[in-house]
C-alpha cells in the first residue's frame, strides 16, 4: 500500500490507507486514545479503541517512528477535518529516547542554547522547521528571478589563496603544506564570471573569522551573490536587487505558505521604486556626527523607523557610502571621489544587502591598491584578468539567515539556521 502524507487525507475518505512519521504526541482517555503522528507535512489524528492497539500506544515513546494502517473518516474537529480509525500501528525502529523538550507545545520552551545543542530534534517543531522552509522558498524564488533575467548560475571555489575583503579575519588552513583561506565570499570570482556569462549568480556559503557574538552575525552563513556586467552605474545593481527581492518574497507566498502562518508571518510588499538616501543624508537622519564613516546598529534601525514613517517602506538604500569603509574593487562616485558609487539595503532597520560598481580598468585597480598600500601579488590572477576587457559592472550579496531572521522576526539569526557556526559553536 502506497504511503501518503497528512496532508493527503481529506482525499481519502472511505479508503484505508498508510501513513508514516513521528509520534508526536498520544492522549490517552479512559474510553480511547488518540495518536498524534507528525510527517513532513504535518499532523494526523489516529483513533485507537482496541484494546490491543492502546497497550501498544500505551507503550511508545514521543519521537518514535511508527507506521499506521487505518480507515479514513470526516471529523469537523481533527486536524484537516479527518482522522484515522481502526489503525494498526507498528514501530519502524527502537522505542525512541525523548527529547529533553516537548515538541507537541506550541512554542518551545527550552533555552536557545539547549535547542542548538539538541538541534536535530529541535528542528523538529513546526516553529523551527518553519523558517528552514521559508529559507528554502527564498532561495527558489531568488533563482527562478534570476534564471528569468538571463543570469547563469556558478559555483565557486570555498578555498583560496588570498583574503578577498583586504582583512585579517579569514580562516586560515594548510593546503598541502601552502598557506590557504576559506572564503570570505565568491567576490573575486563571480566579477570573473561576468567576462564569460555576463550575469551571473551564486548561492553558497562564505566564512568570516570576525569574532562577533551578537544575534546578527554568523561565522559561516548562506550568501546570495549576484554580478551582471553592462551596467551604467550602482543604480542599475539596485534596479535588479530590488526585482530580485519581489521574486524572493513571492517565491516565499507561493512555496511556504503555511510556514508563514504558522509563524504568524505577513510578508512586505517591495516598493516598485525603493526609497534611496545618500549616506551623508543618512547620518543627519539618524542624528550621527557629520564625520561618521560608518553606520552603527542604533543608525540603521532610525533609519528604518523612517523609512517606514515617510515612505510607508521596509526597505531602504543608503548609497555612497565613503571609499574608505568599502573594499579595494569598489568604483568611486566620478563626481565626488572620496564617496563611493556602493549601497547598503536596509530591511526593517538592518544592513541586509551589500552592494555597488565594482571598478573594470586593470590600471584603476593597480592604483586603488596601491593607495591601500596593499601588494599586487596576493592578488594577481584576479587583477591580471582585467588586462582581458572587462565591462562596466556590480553586484551585490543577500545573507539568508539575515533576510529569514527579519522576514519572520526572529529575534536572533541562529533561530533560522539549521546548525549555526559561530564564535562559541562547532557542533552539533
Amino acid at each position: 500500500m502506497q504511503r501518503i502524507l497528512s496532508t493527503q487525507l481529506p482525499t481519502h475518505v472511505g479508503a484505508t490507507v498508510r501513513l508514516a512519521g513521528w509520534v508526536h504526541r498520544r492522549r490517552l482517555l479512559k474510553s480511547v486514545a488518540f495518536l498524534i503522528v507528525r510527517d513532513a507535512a504535518g499532523l494526523a489524528q489516529v483513533v485507537v479503541a482496541a484494546p490491543d492497539v492502546r497497550a501498544q500506544v500505551e507503550a511508545l515513546t514521543e519521537e518514535t517512528v511508527v507506521e499506521v494502517v487505518g480507515t479514513v473518516v470526516a471529523n469537523p474537529t481533527a486536524p484537516a477535518g479527518v482522522e484515522v480509525v481502526e489503525p494498526t500501528v507498528r514501530p519502524l525502529g527502537p522505542l525512541a529516547v525523548p527529547p529533553p523538550f516537548d515538541l507537541y507545545r506550541p512554542a518551545l520552551t527550552a533555552s536557545l542554547p539547549t535547542q542548538l545543542d539538541h538541534a536535530s530534534t529541535a528542528l523538529r517543531h513546526p516553529t523551527r522547521s518553519a523558517a528552514l522552509r521559508i529559507s528554502a522558498a527564498a532561495v527558489a524564488g531568488f533563482r527562478a528571478t534570476l534564471d528569468r533575467q538571463r543570469f547563469v548560475e556558478v559555483h565557486t571555489p570555498k578555498v583560496v589563496g588570498s583574503s578577498t575583503e583586504s582583512g585579517a579575519n579569514v580562516f586560515a588552513l594548510d593546503w598541502f603544506g601552502r598557506p590557504a583561506y576559506l572564503a570570505q565570499s565568491p567576490q573575486f570570482y563571480k566579477q570573473l564570471m561576468v567576462g564569460v556569462f555576463e550575469r551571473v549568480y551564486e548561492v553558497g556559503p562564505v566564512f568570516r573569522a570576525e569574532p562577533h557574538d551578537t544575534v546578527r552575525h554568523l561565522a559561516q552563513y548562506t550568501s546570495l551573490d549576484v554580478e551582471l556586467g553592462f551596467v551604467t552605474d550602482h543604480r542599475d545593481v539596485m534596479a535588479v536587487l530590488r526585482d530580485t527581492l519581489a521574486g524572493m518574497l513571492a517565491g516565499v507566498v507561493e512555496r511556504a505558505g503555511g510556514a508563514l502562518d504558522t509563524l504568524g508571518v505577513t510578508v512586505p510588499e517591495v516598493p516598485a521604486e525603493i526609497p534611496a538616501v545618500h549616506f551623508t543624508d543618512a547620518l543627519k537622519i539618524a542624528g550621527a556626527p557629520a564625520d561618521e564613516p560608518d553606520l552603527a546598529p542604533a543608525h540603521e534601525r532610525a533609519l528604518g523607523e523612517w523609512a517606514r514613517a515617510e515612505h510607508g517602506s521596509d526597505f531602504l538604500f543608503v548609497t555612497g557610502y565613503p571609499m574608505a569603509k568599502r573594499p579595494f574593487y569598489t568604483h568611486p562616485d566620478p563626481t565626488r571621489p572620496t564617496h563611493s558609487n556602493g549601497f547598503d539595503l536596509l530591511f526593517r532597520g538592518m544592513e541586509l544587502v551589500t552592494g555597488g560598481q565594482r571598478l573594470h580598468r586593470h590600471a584603476d585597480y593597480l592604483a586603488a591598491l596601491a593607495a591601500r598600500g596593499e601588494p599586487v601579488e596576493p592578488y594577481a590572477g584576479y587583477v591580471d584578468a582585467f588586462r582581458h576587457g572587462m565591462p562596466p559592472h556590480g553586484g551585490f550579496a543577500i545573507g539568508l539567515e539575515r533576510f529569514v531572521a527579519r522576514l519572520t522576526g526572529a529575534a536572533n539569526v541562529r533561530e533560522v539556521t539549521a546548525f549555526p557556526r559561530d564564535l562559541h559553536r562547532l557542533t552539533p
